[in-house]
């Protein structure tokens, strides 16, 4: 059974005043207000404004606020206030691009939460450390990690932290091959997510399961869940999320051969994606870009130059799974040549 969402980084008097669907303009204005008090609460207040920040792609201030959160932490001497300001930074980091340093802030973040007693803050940072790997395509190396966390979260009755396992997991079947069990996983993260009231977390669940269908070809149900989820993602001013949903919506597109609206929305997201400062997605969306472009009778010598270019920004950012995707339609290409 589980419990409401919750969203632990909204500490102190903000957890009480704030919940997971609470706008960020919202928690800015009450986090502002809470930093006032004293130098631990401006350190959890400022926990509350480096994650609003970040959500709404305000990289620059997310940065400043989550590295004084710790600074104010570490006076305070509050190790797990520490551990939460560490997982934040950790977070920003991977969602810039920045693998390597994310892994260093997670990792830190961590062991602050360990010695500060926090289990919460923990699984968060562990969770993190995990994303970060699935996101580099080195499944063999955090696909234990994921399970243990989802057997956590269901032990514990945290729908939130299910929801989150749930769906990394369920990515990895999906980019694997296993879609019935990726479609399966998919669902149940968003049976919980809409039960426990978790916005946020049913909205990346419906792309997941958009996903998995418009590899089976059912493209309209797909492009309906995206609808769906777009309301949501407006709704909160989700802008990571946003993006990447109209990246997906671009998938769904291109999959289904309708190559002139798949350039179009992979030129909307790829905007987005730079107004917000995330190159992984960026960079996704260049790669949807040019598989549309070569579709719609761009030539090889320009395709192949912005492959390649593609290639040397994939392997800097560390995304492997995404090297193999880009591999995959470069041989595409070479057979229909060789056709």
């Amino acid at each position: 059974m589980y419990s409401k969402a919750f969203a632990p980084e909204y500490q102190g008097v903000l957890g009480s005043a704030l919940s997971v669907n609470s706008s960020y303009e919202e928690v800015l204005a009450k986090a502002t207000e809470e930093q006032r008090r004293s130098t631990l609460g401006y350190a959890r207040a400022g926990l509350a404004v480096a994650e609003a920040n970040r959500r709404l792609g305000r990289v620059a201030d997310a940065e400043r606020a989550w590295r004084d959160s710790y600074r104010a932490a570490s006076r305070a001497g509050d190790s797990a206030a520490m551990a939460w300001a560490l997982w934040s930074g950790g977070t920003l980091a991977r969602q810039r691009g920045r693998l390597a340093l994310a892994r260093r802030w997670l990792a830190a973040a961590a062991e602050c939460a360990e010695r500060g007693g926090d289990r919460i803050a923990r699984g968060y940072a562990l969770a993190g450390l995990a994303e970060t790997g699935r996101i580099q395509g080195d499944y063999a190396a955090v696909t234990e990690l994921h399970e243990r966390l989802l057997a956590e979260a269901r032990a514990h009755g945290e729908a939130r932290h299910t929801v989150w396992a749930l769906e990394g997991i369920a990515q990895m079947h999906r980019n694997t091959g296993s879609y019935d069990t990726a479609l399966a996983m998919f669902e149940e993260a968003a049976e919980i997510a809409a039960a426990a009231e978790d916005a946020r977390g049913h909205a990346w669940a419906l792309r997941g399961i958009a996903d998995v269908l418009s590899v089976r070809g059912e493209t309209e149900r797909a492009l309906e869940l995206l609808t769906e989820a777009e309301v949501v993602c407006r709704a909160m001013r989700l802008e990571s999320a946003l993006a990447y949903n109209h990246k997906m919506r671009g998938n769904v597109l291109f999959r289904a051969g309708r190559y002139e609206e798949a350039r179009e929305v992979y030129s909307g997201a790829l905007e987005e994606f730079r107004a917000i400062g995330e190159p992984r997605g960026e960079a996704l969306s260049r790669l949807g870009l040019v598989k549309s472009r070569a579709y719609l009778g761009r030539s090889a010598a320009q395709t192949e130059a912005e492959l390649a270019e593609l290639d040397e920004t994939f392997r800097r950012i560390g995304l492997d799974h995404a090297r193999s995707m880009l591999r995959r339609f470069r041989a595409e290409l070479e057979g229909q040549t060789a056709a």
